[in-house]
């Protein structure tokens, strides 16, 4: 008897793909999209390019053609709580948060594995491009970069665990994004152009501040700009508008380029400085997983990634207290962010990561 697999279905060429191979495999496939927000609830301005109801549609009418079933779940509260009213919590504390892993993690994969596994369904599958594999000898999985180094989406799904490796399928991993447009094409399915979703979805204009405005009712507090040693240095129109590492747009000149070096919430002060003060070889992480379940008693040499764009680089990661971990660099990294994850690789296989604090 063939193995059930639920595929999260996006509307997407990449997700339809990956239904559409995994029904070749001799899998029984059954497609599933996920409804995240009415774009009314959340005041949003502009359309968004994911979980729309054109996105819907989409999905809907690629399993048509496929020949499998499909159906919506409802994950709006579950979306609202833990990923959009964490992405303005964390704003509002003059962290950048990164909501893309926040949804993968609680959604995507955790009340998503948990919804098939209560319908019988043996799998669920995702259009990642990453790779899972199980070690024979220890039986346990592991999550490696997809073979096609530019697509890959590794960075995102650290989280993934022992309890959900095994019962997770990414067919993408060993595919080019032109090799999936090229499937979508030869196989009819209407998605086969549609173009990716580049914005976070529930923020299609890029403007972070001025959703939170319209979401919260908050309005950002003017205050100060300061250098390192706490010389007031100008005034700002709220730390919202700010993130570690940036030049432009300060608002505020000083005769030479300079950055964002640090932000205090607390204080309402943006701290500005050269560019070398932008770089750091330190950084804490906490709320870590890793991926094998092992726990971290002893340092470890390792490539660590501090944001999805960045290029690894050569570190050391060492245990401290309350579960954290310090993650010292070869060499000093541009913009450490809080808020944003810490990756770690040895070679193509993600290790774990955690959240930068």
């Amino acid at each position: 008897m063939a193995k059930r697999v639920m595929i999260g279905m996006s509307g997407g060429v990449d997700s339809s793909v990956a239904a559409l191979l995994l029904k070749q495999q001799g899998y029984e496939v059954v497609g599933a999209t996920f409804r995240l927000f009415n774009e009314g609830d959340l005041k949003l301005n502009g359309e968004s390019r994911c979980c729309s109801l054109d996105d819907v549609n989409d999905a809907r009418m690629v399993c048509d053609t496929i020949g499998i079933p499909h159906y919506v779940l409802n994950y709006k509260e579950l979306f609202r709580k833990r990923v959009v009213d964490t992405f303005v919590q964390n704003y509002l504390k003059g962290i950048t948060p990164n909501p893309c892993i926040d949804c993968n993690r609680y959604i995507k994969f955790e009340a998503f594995l948990q919804k098939a596994r209560s319908m019988g369904i043996d799998y669920i599958a995702t259009g990642h491009y990453a790779r899972i594999c199980r070690n024979d000898e220890t039986g346990l999985y592991s999550l490696y970069r997809a073979q096609i180094r530019d697509k890959d989406q590794s960075y995102v799904l650290y989280h993934l665990n022992q309890h959900s490796l095994p019962y997770t399928l990414m067919p993408l991993g060993g595919y080019s994004k032109a090799e999936v447009r090229a499937i979508a094409e030869e196989n009819g399915l209407v998605v086969s152009h549609k173009p990716d979703s580049q914005d976070i979805c529930f923020v299609p204009d890029g403007d972070h501040v001025g959703f939170i405005k319209r979401y919260t009712g908050y309005k950002p507090q003017e205050g100060v700009f300061t250098n390192k040693d706490g010389k007031i240095l100008g005034h700002h129109s709220g730390v919202q508008n700010f993130t570690i590492g940036q030049r432009k747009g300060l608002g505020v000149s000083l005769g030479r380029p300079v950055f964002v070096v640090d932000i205090n919430a607390a204080a309402n002060t943006v701290v500005l400085g050269e560019e070398q003060e932008v770089f750091s070889d330190i950084l804490l992480a906490g709320d870590i997983n890793m991926v094998s379940g092992m726990t971290i008693e002893q340092p470890f040499a390792c490539m660590a990634k501090i944001r999805y764009s960045h290029k690894e680089a050569p570190a050391t990661v060492s245990p401290i207290a309350d579960g954290c971990l310090r993650v010292v660099f070869e060499a000093p990294q541009r913009a450490i962010t809080k808020g944003q994850s810490v990756v770690f690789y040895n070679g193509d296989e993600v290790l774990g990561g955690g959240t930068i604090i």
